[in-house]
């Protein structure tokens, strides 16, 4: 199984409309951050999408995604959901239905606000086809057990996920102890990690590093930035074990390609 890192940008991206601060000008395609996303490529080839952010288009054509064969969604804000009407293309191409996972209220939620997209199993493929199922205990699909993994993000409980030894947690405030005792023996986290100062719905730099380092996962990648962070000065004042993703990041039995 391999992961991509589509996107691991924060809810504005990177370079931000009208800055000039060293990481929105930097030349460096690392510090270049789409909205975050992520995907887990299966074995037999099938694709689980995490999120669908605006981006997802632009994401997918440059890592050259041919199927979408299921979407995890964390949660409802908008550059995590708002890209949905692209999983048309893959409905068109695949000619199938798209299956979503998340949370009760984060399916009643993307059923309401994007009703167009679950009136019909079949059709012309001009609009996407999807179906709706709300998910708590861990399930199956694409032939694999996806564990939903329950933290905070402000006062809201949104969903991160885990699938074999590697999770995926973004826009986290907190992570409860019973949600921490699933993410034991990870070979690989991805983490939010927002900012230097204080968020009150996301850990910042010393937070992220605490819950890496209480996790204990082999390797742990910091996502959803902001530009106050950039890739190589970030890169320099962590531990060993915890590295910065960047847009295109591959990851595979534990290896960066």
């Amino acid at each position: 199984m391999q992961l991509i890192v589509l996107g691991c940008g924060s809810s504005a991206g990177t370079p931000v409309i009208g800055c000039h601060c060293p990481t929105c000008t930097s030349t460096d395609p690392r510090n270049q951050r789409t909205r975050s996303s992520a995907a887990f490529v299966m074995p037999g080839g099938e694709v689980i999408l995490v999120d669908s952010g605006p981006d997802i288009r632009q994401q997918s054509l440059r890592e050259n995604l041919q199927r979408v064969d299921a979407v995890l969604y964390t949660h409802t804000h908008a550059d995590h959901v708002h890209g949905i009407d692209d999983l048309r293309s893959f409905c068109q191409l695949q000619r199938q239905q798209i299956p979503l996972y998340g949370s009760p209220d984060t399916m009643a939620t993307i059923t309401l606000r994007f009703n167009y997209a679950f009136l019909n199993a079949v059709g012309d493929w001009d609009l996407p086809i999807l179906s709706v199922n709300p998910v708590s205990d861990p399930f199956e699909a694409c032939g694999v057990t996806i564990t939903p993994v329950p933290v905070l993000h402000g006062r809201d409980i949104i969903y991160g996920y885990r699938i074999g030894t590697m999770a995926y947690l973004t826009d986290v405030s907190d992570i409860p102890k019973t949600s921490l005792e699933l993410l034991h023996g990870l070979d690989m986290l991805l983490l939010d990690c927002l900012r230097y100062k204080p968020h009150y719905t996301h850990i910042n730099l010393e937070q992220s590093i605490e819950y890496a380092e209480l996790i204990g996962a082999r390797k742990t990648y910091l996502i959803h930035m902001t530009h106050e962070l950039e890739y190589n000065e970030l890169s320099s004042k962590l531990p060993e074990s915890i590295h910065v993703a960047y847009d295109g990041l591959r990851l595979d039995d534990n290896q960066v390609t």
